[in-house]
């Protein structure tokens, strides 16, 4: 990225641009942290969904989610850095606000891209730091350890988009924006539509280095 400072945007307009990257995944899509399923109305009519979801009160509700949206598969519980599945076994993976939370990104992400077969696509959205020397940037420090133990493990203070170039991920669509968040200023979110190139190795160079 240039440097130039991501366009602000709203909520709604965030939520819009959510569901156009998610909405391009086909074939054999497998959701980590899935939720409750509010991703179910942005997926493609054709997808065959595999879902995620180690909270039980989640997974429970989610499970009743996908049986309306008729994708007859129970949602798998586990966690992102150990998932149930073969090597190459899906087509894509979708995450959205679950890279904050996980314990270990870089065990996550080497694990989607072990069940992810060759040519196979990634979308992630999430928060991500904010700039160096900014006051936004000290307070998501201060505040992370307490958004971990009370916030699902979130994480205020995580690099994504440097963490999916060290798992050798590519972005194909990669954009930064912000969005209003108080009282501290507007928080960064990363959404990223990528690959695994087929000579990728820790520390390629990638668009999504957060800044």
């Amino acid at each position: 990225m240039d440097g130039a400072r991501p366009e602000l945007i709203t909520d709604d307009a965030l939520d819009d641009l959510e569901r156009e990257v998610i909405g391009r995944v086909r074939g054999r899509v497998l959701e980590i942290g899935a939720g409750e399923g509010a991703n179910f109305g942005a997926f493609h009519e054709d997808v065959e969904w595999i879902g995620l979801e180690p909270d039980f009160d989640r997974r429970v509700e989610l499970a009743q989610q996908a049986r309306a949206w008729q994708h007859a598969r129970e949602p798998l519980d586990a966690v992102a850095e150990s998932i149930p599945l073969p090597d190459a076994s899906v087509d894509a993976v979708v995450g959205t606000y679950v890279l904050c939370s996980v314990r270990d990104q870089g065990a996550a992400l080497a694990e989607v891209r072990r069940v992810l077969r060759p040519g196979g696509t990634v979308v992630f959205v999430d928060h991500v730091i904010a700039p160096p020397r900014t006051l936004k940037r000290a307070v998501q420090r201060i505040v992370t350890p307490f958004s971990t133990r009370f916030c699902h493990g979130c994480h205020w203070d995580r690099d994504t988009g440097a963490a999916l170039a060290a798992a050798g991920f590519a972005g194909d669509d990669v954009r930064m924006v912000r969005v209003p968040s108080f009282p501290f200023g507007p928080t960064r979110v990363l959404l990223f539509s990528g690959h695994v190139p087929e000579a990728a190795a820790p520390g390629t160079s990638n668009p999504a280095d957060g800044r």
